[in-house]
């Protein structure tokens, strides 16, 4: 079964304020930079789980994604931190943090500046679609130009039927009407093709083997009774219908585009 590396964090460097999830840049025991993601944040697990499961889906259909990594913080980490707001946030994330590898030197998407090609940008709103990623609009790309390549970042806003279970069979065949805000649509020009492509990369067992990578630990909530088995399951179920949806997903993105031209 396919897993993420787990390094060690070694040293926080920085906050990086502008994420609702509090990330902070951090240095690992491998040498390497990482932007780290905490459990401890208001957000919680589910930005962690969401960031995963959209970071490696994106991942397997040859999207450019920093490598993710499981980013542990052992119990005594943080303790000499002067802030105490990122004390306690430290201190709230012992155990299996997500790090996403540090692209360095790299710089925020700028559509009036950076044109990409239709398909690549056709791909990536159905990705989004796929996912129900809420946050990839012109005012929060989450894209990066790293080395004149596009690299996708920052999923921890996707999948946000999982912050109320009710119904969720629904929300896997439901409308995603955030798809109009999204920053690529105007230059989707072959969401057709892209969905064709999509579906010959992306299939089931694809699906299950990410899920089965979410961590046990990430799955014990206090407002859920189910196993953490189960809601690997849910998850499963909802991609799975997800993806069956695609064609009507695809439609729907087109019908958005239109009022762009």
């Amino acid at each position: 079964m396919s897993t993420l590396r787990t390094v060690m964090v070694t040293r926080y460097m920085q906050p990086l304020r502008e994420g609702g999830s509090l990330p902070a840049l951090a240095e690992a025991d491998d040498g390497f930079k990482y932007v780290v993601k905490f459990r401890g944040s208001g957000h919680g697990v589910k930005t962690l789980i969401a960031e995963l499961i959209g970071g490696e889906i994106a991942r397997g259909l040859d999207l450019k994604v920093p490598e993710l990594v499981f980013a542990g913080l052992d119990e005594c980490f943080g303790r000499t931190e002067g802030d105490e707001e990122i004390q306690d946030l430290l201190k709230a994330s012992q155990g299996l943090n997500l790090g996403l590898h540090f692209l360095s030197g790299a710089f925020t998407y700028d559509p009036a500046v950076n044109k990409i090609d239709p398909l690549l940008a056709s791909k990536i709103v159905w990705l989004d679609s796929l996912i129900t990623n809420v946050d990839r609009s012109f005012r929060n790309t989450n894209m990066l130009v790293w080395y004149k390549e596009l690299w996708l970042i920052d999923h921890g806003s996707c999948l946000y039927f999982h912050y109320n279970w009710e119904g969720w069979e629904t929300k896997a065949t439901g409308p995603f009407p955030y798809i109009k805000d999204h920053v690529l649509l105007p230059q989707a020009t072959r969401l057709e093709e892209a969905d064709r492509l999509c579906r010959e990369m992306l299939d089931e067992d694809k699906i299950r083997e990410i899920v089965q990578m979410i961590p046990d630990e990430w799955l014990t909530w206090e407002s859920q009774n189910e196993t953490p088995d189960q809601l690997k399951t849910v998850y499963f179920s909802f991609l799975r219908q997800r993806l069956n949806y695609s064609e009507q997903f695809v439609k729907e993105a087109q019908d958005a585009a239109k009022a762009f031209i």
